[in-house]
This record gives C-alpha cells, structure tokens and sequence, in this order.
C-alpha cells in the first residue's frame, strides 16, 4: 500500500509542480552560502529557550512570515524565531526569494528534487549555525514552512541526524517521496495545512504526502482547511502553535 502511494504521489507531481516558473539556476549552490535573516525574541527577554525557523515560499522574503511571531511568541515566549531569506534572487521577481528555481521552466518532478537537494546545504547549514548561536540541541528547534519553503523544511528536517522537535509544512508538498525510507535519518512530528480549495497543489496531494510519510515511520497531523487557497489562515496557525506548544515542551 505504501509503494502504491509513493506511486500515486510521484505521478500526481509530473501532472502538477506548484508556482516553479522560469529561473536561471537549479538550486542554490554552495552549502556555505550566508543567507540573510531576521531575528525576532525571546518575548520573554531572556534567553533563547527554543529556536524556530520559519521559511518562506517563492517570490518573497522573510517579511512574508514575520506577521507569524507575535502569535506564535504567545505559545512560545521564550522561543528565538529567525526568518532567513531564501538563497537566490527570484527569476521573475528579482526584489524577492526563491529556495530554487527550474531551468526552462521544466516542472518535471526530477527537476523539482534536484532543485530542493541543490539548496538543502545551504539549510542545512543555516540552521547549524543558528544552533550554535544560541547554544540549543536540534530537540529545542522546531521548522515552518511555506510552500517552496515547506518542501524545504520536509526535505532537510527529515535528514539531519538528529532530530528536531517538530516540522510544520503548510500548503507545500514533500519531494523525494520515493527515496525518502532510505534517506531518512530523524522522525520529528510533522504537521500537514493545505486548503481545499488550493488550485496549483491540490487538497488530494496531502492524503498521499501523508501515507508516505507515515510508511517511513513519521507521526503525521494533518489540518483540512476548508475554502484556503495558497495562502495561511489563523485556525491552521493555532494548530501549528498547538502542535509546538507539545513539542517544545520543558
């Protein structure tokens, strides 16, 4: 049943690659790249207790999610929140972000994985740096994810040897479905938000991301958003801080 569903997932992709248009690079190069960041807490004006990463969709910046902080920093007080702007200038919007980008607009699942394994470095290393920063073991960090940025999150929470306290995508989807049992290296709880009404990725996609995940033995919640499109709203945001609140617990 599991094969059947990586099946279904990997062919429901090659029909439907959300918002990957035209760029000039697949992926973002070195794994050493300093990305830029915005750095917000603790409410509680001591120190970093937690630390979550919230990482943004394409076309954006670390703006796009800043909004987030204040709701989350209610359930979090002393949690250190830092948005990083995505690795390479946007193709077609060069005031904002992307994680990657797909040559010649090709939004075959195979350029996709390639693109999201080109900047998993450069994450990878973000969020070391990050830990070290504020002296926390990957058990007092959590990831959020917006749609390019929610792959992201997926793809690199996923393998760090060590694992995080949680990882919540929203309106994205998990790449490298397949070989994930594999790759697999930590087992974070994972929180899936997608709204029905998402016409570029649709709602039936979180069903299979969900079952995959599940078959490489991740705790999976998934959040129905009835009426959503590519976007997020309040009530997927407090079951995102719930499932936090739990996590980082202590």
């Amino acid at each position: 049943m599991a094969n059947a569903a990586l099946l279904g997932l990997k062919g429901w992709m090659a029909r439907s690659i959300s918002q990957a248009l035209p760029g000039r690079a697949n992926g973002a190069g070195a794994g050493t790249k300093q990305l830029k960041r915005r750095r917000r807490g603790p409410a509680s004006g001591g120190d970093a207790q937690q630390l979550v990463i919230l990482l943004h969709g394409r076309g954006a910046d670390s703006n796009d999610l800043l909004h987030l902080v204040p709701l989350l920093a209610k359930t979090l007080p002393h949690a250190v929140f830092v948005l990083p702007d995505a690795p390479q200038r946007c193709a077609t919007s060069p005031q904002t972000y992307e994680w990657f980008s797909l040559p010649d607009g090709d939004r075959h699942p195979d350029k996709v994985e390639a693109g999201v394994r080109a900047a998993a470095p450069v994450l990878d290393a973000f969020i070391d740096h990050e830990l070290a920063i504020h002296g926390l073991p990957d058990d007092r960090l959590a990831l959020f994810g917006f749609s390019q940025g929610c792959m992201m999150a997926l793809h690199v929470g996923l393998r760090r040897p060590n694992a995080c306290a949680a990882i919540l995508g929203y309106s994205g989807r998990l790449c490298a479905a397949d070989s994930l049992g594999g790759e697999i290296a930590s087992r974070p709880p994972v929180l899936l938000c997608h709204g029905t009404d998402h016409l570029s990725v649709p709602f039936e996609s979180q069903t299979l991301e969900a079952t995959a995940l599940e078959a490489a033995g991740v705790a999976v919640t998934t959040v129905e958003r009835p009426g959503l499109g590519h976007r997020l709203d309040r009530k997927g945001i407090d079951a995102g801080a719930a499932l936090l609140a739990r996590a980082l617990a202590g």
